[in-house]
C-alpha cells in the first residue's frame, strides 16, 4: 500500500471529525479509527534516527542560567550546513563554545521561526475575525517587548525551587 502523505492525513482528520461528530480530537482515538479503516501503520524509524531525534529534543529542551544575571537561556542551537552532496544537515553548537558567526546563524534561525509563528498567528486571528464578524475581534499582539521585560524582572522560577 502506498505511503500516506501529509495531505492524506489532513483529509482523514476531517473525515474522522465528520464521521464522529467531534470537534475536539484525541489523536490516539483518531489513530485507532484510522487503523480500523485500513490505514497502514508507519514503518518504525531507524533506531539511530530515533536516537538522534531524542538527542536533538534533549538539547533543544536544555535551559541553563547565567551565572551573573541568573536569567535562563538556551545553550544549544542547531545550525544548518550543506553536505557535499547538496543535502542539508543540522550541526549542534553550544553558546559557551560558539563563534560569533555561528551565533548569528543560530539567532537568525530562531528569529525566523518566531516570525513564522507570528505570521501564522496573525493570519489565524484575522481569519477567525472575518468568519465571526458578530464577535469581539481577536488581536494577535506581535510586540513582545513588555512581555520580555516583565519576565526578565519577575522572580525566577529556578530560584523559587532551589532557594
Amino acid at each position: 500500500m502506498a505511503t500516506k502523505t501529509v495531505r492524506d492525513r489532513q483529509n482523514f482528520y476531517r473525515y474522522y471529525k465528520e464521521q464522529t461528530g467531534t470537534t475536539e480530537v484525541d489523536l490516539h482515538e483518531l489513530v485507532r479509527f484510522a487503523e480500523k479503516n485500513g490505514w497502514p501503520l508507519p514503518i518504525p524509524p531507524d533506531p539511530r534516527d530515533l536516537l538522534a531525534k531524542q538527542f536533538a529534543d534533549a538539547l533543544r529542551e536544555e535551559i541553563r542560567y547565567d551565572g551573573e544575571t541568573k536569567r535562563p537561556y538556551k545553550p544549544n542551537h542547531a545550525i544548518k550546513k550543506r553536505r557535499g552532496d547538496g543535502r542539508q544537515m543540522s550541526l549542534w553548537i553550544d553558546v559557551e563554545e560558539a563563534s560569533r558567526d555561528q551565533m548569528v546563524k543560530a539567532l537568525k534561525t530562531y528569529r525566523d521561526q518566531m516570525v513564522g509563528e507570528a505570521f501564522i498567528g496573525t493570519n489565524t486571528a484575522d481569519h477567525w475575525n472575518r468568519i465571526n464578524p458578530d464577535q469581539q475581534k481577536l488581536d494577535f499582539v506581535k510586540d513582545f517587548t513588555e512581555d520580555v521585560l516583565e519576565r526578565q524582572n519577575a522572580p525566577d522560577e529556578h530560584e523559587e525551587k532551589t532557594g
